[in-house]
């Protein structure tokens, strides 16, 4: 076959790059605002953890989309 055995169709590879772009940018900023307290309902501990998390994922994703493993 043409190596898509599962015969769904795909979204053109500039679109399924911009998305991951986008998704990195909000991964990273979701982050941010974690670490720096803009929610402050959630315990500080709690959203230091989700923020380190959320940074770590969209550096993660980056090297990803980078490496082409997408």
């Amino acid at each position: 076959m043409n190596g898509n055995e599962n015969n769904r169709p795909q979204a053109p590879k500039g679109a399924r790059m911009a998305f991951g772009i986008i998704m990195i940018l909000v991964y990273l900023a979701v982050g941010l605002l974690f670490i720096f307290k803009q929610f402050d309902i959630i315990n500080p501990v709690v959203s230091y953890i989700v923020g380190g998390l959320l940074i770590a994922y969209g550096i993660f994703r980056g090297y990803r989309l980078y490496v082409g493993s997408n």
